[in-house]
C-alpha cells in the first residue's frame, strides 16, 4: 500500500510514484543549519528524501532563535547539525549529522556518494568551495543567500553555468554584507529556504526546469521576484587565478563612492563605467553608465573615449581593480570605485538596491 504521507505529491503531473523512489533513494548533503538550512532540511526529510546529511560546525546560539526554526531555547549551546538531524527524525526521515566545518581539505570527502548537494550556509567561501567540489565531481549544487530584505536562488549543473559564471572574482574581505552587519528578515530565510528545496525536489525526481543559468531574486521589502538569465564566463580558473593585468593593480588609483559622486555632479569629463554582468545591471545601476562585462572589456574598449578619464565600478570594487589594469595598460586614464556600487548604497545613495 502506498505510503499516505506522499498521496499529495505523487499526484503531481509528472511525479508518481517514479519520482517518489527516487526520493526514496537519493543521497542529498545540505552544508549549514541556519536560517535556510532550518527552512528546507524539513520539507526534504517531509518529502520523503532517504537520506540527509547535516553538515555544519556551528552550536546554537540566541541570535539564531528568530529563524533557525528548528531550534529553540533549550537547544541553546548544542550542535546545530545534531540538533536538525533528531528534529528531521522526528519527521520520519532519515538524517545524520555531520560536525564538521566546509575547509577546502576535506570538500570532496564531505560530499562524497551524494546525488545532490545544497549549500545553504551563506558564506562566499564556502560557495567557491562547493561550487568547485560539485564540479569536479559531477553533482548538481543548489545554492541560496539571504541577507536584510534581499535573497538569490541559484542551481549549477555539470557542464552548465555555475557561481563562478555569476560571480568569477570573490569580492574584497569586508565588502559583502553580512546578517550579523545589516540583519535578516526571518520569513526571507523561509522564502529563499523554501525556494531552495523546490529546486532540490525537483533534480532529484527529474521534474519541472532546473534554474539552472538563472537567478531567483527576492526583494521583501518591495515584494517582487525577479528572474535572471545569465551565461558561462570565459574563465573558470579557481579563485586566486591572475592574468597579465594583475601586476598593474597596485598602481591603480581608487576613489570612495563619496568622491565619485561629488566627481559626477560636478559635470567632470568623464565615463562612468560598469564592468558588471547583465543580470546584476538589472538589479540596480548607476545612472549615465556604460555597461560593458569585465570578461568582454578586451574586445570593446574602442567603445570608449580615449580622451575621457574612466570611473570603473562593479559589485564590490574588485573586478573594476582589474578592469582598470587593462584600460591602463590601453593608454586611457581610469580610477576604480573602492567598495563598488555596494559601498555606493551604503554611503551615497541607499535607494540604490543591494545584492
Amino acid at each position: 500500500m502506498p505510503d499516505p504521507r506522499y498521496a499529495r505529491q505523487v499526484l503531481l503531473p509528472g511525479f508518481g510514484d517514479a519520482g517518489q523512489r527516487r526520493l526514496q533513494e537519493a543521497r542529498v548533503v545540505v552544508i549549514g543549519a541556519g536560517g535556510l538550512g532550518c527552512a528546507l532540511l524539513p520539507v526534504l526529510s517531509a518529502s520523503g528524501v532517504g537520506d540527509v546529511v547535516v553538515v555544519d560546525d556551528d552550536v546554537v546560539e540566541a541570535t539564531n532563535l528568530h529563524r533557525q526554526v528548528l531550534f529553540g531555547p533549550g537547544d541553546l549551546g548544542r550542535p546545530k547539525a545534531r540538533v536538525a538531524a533528531e528534529r528531521l527524525a522526528a519527521l520520519g526521515g532519515r538524517a545524520s549529522a555531520v560536525l564538521e566545518r566546509l575547509t577546502e581539505a576535506n570538500a570532496a570527502a564531505l560530499i562524497a556518494g551524494a546525488d545532490l548537494v545544497v549549500d545553504a550556509t551563506d558564506d562566499l567561501d564556502a560557495r567557491y568551495l562547493l561550487d568547485d567540489a560539485t564540479a569536479a565531481a559531477g553533482i548538481p549544487l543548489v545554492w541560496g543567500s539571504a541577507v536584510g530584505f534581499t535573497g538569490q536562488v541559484g542551481v549549477a549543473l555539470a557542464g552548465g553555468p555555475r557561481w563562478r559564471d555569476l560571480f568569477p572574482l570573490r569580492p574584497a574581505p569586508g565588502t559583502v554584507a553580512t546578517c550579523e552587519l545589516v540583519g535578516v528578515l526571518p520569513s526571507l530565510c523561509t522564502t529563499v529556504g523554501g525556494a531552495m528545496a523546490t529546486e532540490a525536489l525537483k533534480l532529484l525526481t527529474g521534474i519541472g526546469r532546473p534554474l539552472a543559468g538563472r537567478v531567483l531574486v527576492f526583494d521583501a521589502a518591495a515584494a517582487t521576484v525577479r528572474g535572471i538569465a545569465y551565461g558561462a564566463a570565459d574563465d573558470h580558473g579557481p579563485v586566486g587565478d591572475r592574468d597579465e593585468n594583475e601586476g598593474t593593480m597596485a598602481d591603480i588609483e581608487e576613489i570612495t563612492p563619496s568622491e565619485a559622486a561629488e566627481l559626477l555632479r560636478s559635470g567632470g569629463d568623464v565615463t562612468l563605467l560598469d564592468v558588471r554582468e547583465p543580470w546584476e545591471a538589472e538589479i540596480a545601476s548607476l545612472p549615465g553608465a556604460v555597461l560593458i562585462p569585465l570578461g568582454e572589456l578586451p574586445d570593446r574598449i574602442g567603445e570608449l573615449d580615449p580622451d575621457r578619464e574612466v570611473i570603473a565600478y562593479c559589485h564590490a570594487g574588485v573586478r573594476s581593480l582589474r578592469a582598470a589594469g587593462v584600460l591602463q595598460q590601453a593608454g586611457l586614464k581610469v580610477k576604480s570605485v573602492a567598495g563598488g556600487i555596494d559601498e555606493w548604497s551604503r554611503t551615497v545613495d541607499p535607494d540604490v538596491p543591494r545584492y
